[in-house]
């Protein structure tokens, strides 16, 4: 893809890309059915499911070759994302790649004993949170994650502990957890100052701009299972499809996952390429999916009756992290509120 295509509003993929996407595709298709979530609900976690995802390279990808990886774009990484999301998969691969692209631009990879945080071997969580105060927070990866990267005040700290603090139940189905600094048994400062806490910010907009790219792949599903099941489900001989009450939504959704598919790519491109130049669409794609994809995961279990709030089906499964995934980046008001703030500032 040529470099400036996205600024341009071509959100055409080069054939690299659509071959990267269908690689991810058919790996979550076949290695993460239904099944495998359900089964992962206690932990938020399957550790066999991200050992085999880190086999193909999706954390090595995501860092520069100065960091051991194998620089892979923020476009390529929104890709990935998507199919994730598509399969609600129980791997916290967005937290930490987030993280290691921090610890990478803050220098925080030069060792060797830093390769098995760039080979996914151990996990790093992020706090995505704007505007924690000092003490215990919560960290959507806090329950598996060997490091923990936060923000203090004006410093960026990682933290370690010896034993793996306890889940936290939670609508997302995420390995969340309570997260006290002052209880860690490692503290180790990063950086400082005001560069720090620019990258620091940097990879909270990165983290908002995939987990946004996650919820179109999910959305999507849930569109397709309503839409399969409108085809199939009959009313005074004729499909439910067929019905205004029913193909209407679901047009409307499908409006929904490509709007916020091109804003994801395209913040994704700026956030890469010309980070100062559009600073809001990051938080924007957030805040956009953050909203509309618990609205269109509602329509699409409403499609379905009785039959889509039920427990066992599928359709109940992405409403829950359709609702609980935004949650993990806090109150989205705060979100909403500074990318206000950005837009505004770009237009003074």
């Amino acid at each position: 893809m040529d470099r400036y295509e996205l600024r341009r509003q071509d959100y055409s993929l080069s054939e690299d890309q659509s071959e990267l996407q269908a690689t991810y595709a058919k790996f979550f298709k076949t290695r993460c059915p239904l099944e495998v979530v359900r089964a992962a609900e206690a932990t938020g976690f399957d550790k066999n499911l991200w050992e085999q995802l880190c086999g193909t390279g999706a954390t090595t990808m995501a860092l520069p070759e100065s960091a051991g990886g194998d620089g892979a774009t923020l476009v390529d990484l929104t890709l990935v994302a998507e199919e994730l999301g598509r399969a609600i998969a129980p791997v916290p691969w967005i937290d930490h790649i987030c993280a290691s692209r921090l610890l990478a631009r803050l220098g925080a990879l030069d060792s060797d004993g830093d390769a098995a945080i760039v080979e996914g071997r151990e996990l790093v969580g992020l706090e995505p949170r704007i505007g924690v105060a000092a003490g215990a927070r919560l960290i959507p990866a806090g329950a598996v994650a060997d490091h923990i990267v936060i923000r203090e005040g004006d410093e960026i700290v990682r933290l370690g502990f010896d034993t793996r603090p306890a889940r936290v139940d939670n609508i997302g189905r995420l390995p969340m957890a309570w997260i006290d600094p002052a209880a860690a048994d490692r503290r180790t400062v990063l950086a400082a100052g005001a560069e720090a806490i620019a990258e620091h910010d940097r990879a909270l907009d990165e983290w908002r701009v995939l987990t946004a790219a996650a919820l179109v792949g999910l959305v999507e599903e849930t569109l397709r299972i309503a839409a399969e099941f409108a085809t199939t489900r009959y009313t005074m001989g004729v499909p439910i499809s067929t019905l205004q009450g029913i193909s209407h939504p679901l047009a409307n959704i499908a409006i929904t996952v490509q709007g916020a598919r091109n804003l994801a790519r395209r913040a994704s491109w700026f956030l890469e390429c010309e980070p100062e130049a559009q600073r809001a669409l990051a938080p924007a794609a957030f805040v956009y999916m953050a909203e509309e994809a618990p609205r269109a995961a509602t329509m699409a279990v409403h499609v379905q009756g009785g039959l889509g709030v039920a427990a066992e089906s599928a359709a109940s499964a992405y409403l829950l992290r359709a609702k609980g995934w935004p949650l993990a980046g806090g109150d989205a008001a705060a979100a909403a509120a500074r990318t206000a703030e950005l837009f505004a500032a770009a237009q003074s």
